[in-house]
């Protein structure tokens, strides 16, 4: 997938003024209209110019495409870092499009303009968060940031910070949602205001690797350890507990933790992905030993390749 660069389609720069982009898209319009241009790409070049268009004029979706900033090149393949649209606040529902491009949607496919009308209860906002993978193990109060992206008077982009106290509730996955009543927009007419949901998404944690709502471990092993079966420490969310380890036990081998994983009903289970680490040959000593090995063991790894 290609990194589109909406300011080279519209023609204008990264400071550019809501107006500037405005008056930017009426130019091009005018010239690649399918019903009025002469030009043999018109069609794709509006539907072009019409994506870059729907993200600069919209503050919350051109503050999230600025934090991708000068890393990227129009052209250049592209793929969403896994944090974007991180701690931005929008005032949108989901929005995927087959009028635009899969580069629109990989980014805003999550994040896209509701219809709006005349409502007296105000718009749900949304934003997607980062929190830590113990805060699902006891439950947590933290205290957020969001960014929420506007227009200044002169009509240049600008971030307000929200500060907010959110409970994580014990258990929560990977992609769930959060609901603050009352927190999105304000209603209308001295209606109700709409509800800020939060999508829950875990930091990169340093040991377990997550899928729905069981975890992953690497567990290395000495390889007599591997060869002979031993009972070793294993790390877990509440704490080390005893393992068996199997004889003959290969790399890649599971071994399942029933319920160890996250917290639910029922609750996740903890994968402990064996792997066998060699000592280094860094002494007269250790190089004696690999010696004896190689002369005193029959083993040829490359058995299975008939070399």
């Amino acid at each position: 997938m290609e990194f589109k660069d909406y300011y080279r389609i519209l023609g204008v720069e990264r400071s550019a003024t809501e107006d500037e982009i405005k008056k930017a898209y009426r130019k091009l319009a005018r010239k690649y209209h399918p019903d009025l241009s002469k030009e043999k790409d018109a069609e794709a070049r509006m539907k072009e110019i019409n994506e870059a268009y729907e993200v600069l004029k919209d503050p919350e979706k051109r503050a999230a495409y600025d934090q991708l900033g000068g890393r990227y090149r129009g052209g250049q393949e592209f793929r969403p870092p896994p944090d974007w649209g991180t701690g931005f606040e929008f005032s949108h529902g989901p929005f995927a499009s087959a009028d635009f491009s899969d580069f629109f949607n990989s980014l805003f496919g999550g994040f896209g303009r509701a219809g709006r009308g005349f409502h007296a209860r105000g718009e749900d906002h949304h934003a997607r968060i980062l929190v830590d993978l113990e805060d699902t193990f006891h439950g947590a109060t933290r205290m957020l940031t969001l960014r929420v992206p506007q227009m200044d008077p002169q009509g240049r982009l600008v971030t307000r910070e929200r500060l907010l106290q959110v409970h994580i509730p014990k258990g929560i996955r990977e992609g769930e949602m959060i609901r603050l009543a009352g927190q999105g927009a304000p209603g209308v007419a001295g209606g109700p205001a709409g509800d800020l949901y939060l999508e829950v998404h875990f930091n990169p944690h340093p040991i377990y690797r997550v899928d729905g709502r069981d975890l992953y471990v690497t567990l290395p092993l000495a390889p007599w350890e591997a060869a002979l079966g031993a009972t070793v420490k294993a790390p877990t969310p509440t704490g080390p507990v005893e393992v068996r380890i199997p004889a003959g036990s290969q790399n890649g081998r599971k071994l399942r933790l029933k319920g160890k994983g996250i917290p639910g009903d029922p609750p996740g289970d903890l994968y402990l992905v064996l792997e066998v680490v060699l000592p280094p040959a860094d002494s007269e000593k250790a190089q004696e030993v690999y010696r004896s090995m190689a002369e005193r063991l029959a083993f040829n790894p490359r058995r299975g390749l008939g070399v």
